[in-house]
């Protein structure tokens, strides 16, 4: 029975791509907008004068792209194209391709949340359960309050109040970028931790923002665990606290943080679109928002997909796997 309910699951995973997918291709022609021509245009702006043979160099480039076909031409090709993960040139940085840029974002967007993701998950989970254990050190609810006021901050605001604070007043971090400039990529520890001081920043502020969250989700499960009948015979047979604060409360109300940490892994490409702009950071984020400026129709659409798949991705992973974390669920009828 799980077998067959993990292949409809499946099933059910590739419709939502598809989907995701159609809806991705036809909303920007709903708009109206020729992309290439407007480039083109910018670009003729630039120069300070109209380019006499624009209209000859859009029709080039419509043919380049694949956009003087018909509409269902153009989806059938797309569908092709995004089943191999080819998301055709980028537009506004002809000849690269959509999957080369996205393919050099993604490791500095994955490495920045998902370090931070599962940072601010262990730190948030483990103060939430303490919070909530009547036996914990009466410091933590000195140090909780601060950090649910930080959480209603949002991470690009608190972005900017650490750069102004860290890196222009005191200097010890640097402002701007991924690595510094002039630095040539390579597996060394000198660039190494360049990298590290440059994404110290930006990870901070995401995650003095999201510690705060987990925390108070973590303690509301306590709370209601604590209350369970299960704690409460546990407590009356004499264990040690120590085994009924891990065994019996803190294993039960983890899942449900468990389910929101899968979501959150899943939401990673996104990434943190306004922290990485402010500080140059060279992701998945910054890379959205360089083509939303730039109209760049092939690399939005191809950075949605992708987003939209490893979100997809995560629910299918969540959902098959979740028996395993939580032995009470099962997917036989009875």
């Amino acid at each position: 029975m799980h077998a067959i309910y993990v292949i409809r699951r499946f099933g059910v995973f590739l419709l939502i791509v598809w989907l995701a997918g159609t809806l991705n291709f036809f909303l920007p022609k709903l708009a109206g907008q020729d992309p290439v021509r407007m480039k083109l245009a910018s670009e003729a702006q630039l120069g300070g004068y109209a380019h006499a043979g624009i209209e000859e160099m859009a029709r080039e480039y419509d043919k380049k792209f694949g956009l003087d076909q018909p509409l269902w031409r153009q989806y059938v090709r797309y569908l092709g194209d995004t089943g191999r993960l080819d998301f055709n040139y980028s537009i506004a940085n002809y000849p690269r391709t959509v999957r080369d840029m996205i393919a050099e974002a993604v490791p500095w967007t994955v490495g920045l949340l998902g370090t931070t993701t599962l940072l601010s998950f262990a730190i948030g989970t483990f103060l939430g359960a303490l919070l909530a254990w009547p036996r914990a050190p009466r410091w933590l609810r000195y140090l909780m309050p601060p950090l649910w006021a930080l959480h209603a901050i949002p991470f690009f605001l608190l972005g900017l109040i650490l750069m102004y604070l860290l890196a222009f007043r005191l200097d010890w971090l640097p402002i701007f970028g991924g690595y510094s400039p002039g630095a040539t990529p390579a597996l060394s520890l000198r660039f190494v931790l360049d990298v590290l001081a440059h994404a110290a920043l930006p990870a901070l502020s995401i995650v003095l923002v999201a510690t705060g969250g987990w925390a108070l989700g973590m303690r509301g499960m306590m709370v209601t665990t604590m209350g369970e009948d299960y704690v409460v015979f546990a407590e009356a047979k004499g264990l040690r606290a120590s085994t009924v604060f891990l065994r019996y409360c803190v294993r039960n109300a983890i899942l449900p943080q468990t389910t929101a940490l899968a979501l959150a892994l899943g939401q990673v490409l996104s990434g943190a679109v306004l922290v990485e702009v402010i500080f140059g950071y060279p992701g998945i984020g910054a890379l959205l928002f360089q083509a939303i400026q730039e109209n760049d129709q092939f690399l939005i659409q191809g950075i949605v997909f992708t987003v939209i798949v490893a979100l997809g991705l995560a629910t299918f992973i969540l959902d098959v796997f979740y028996p395993l974390l939580d032995p009470r669920i099962s997917y036989r009828r009875s």
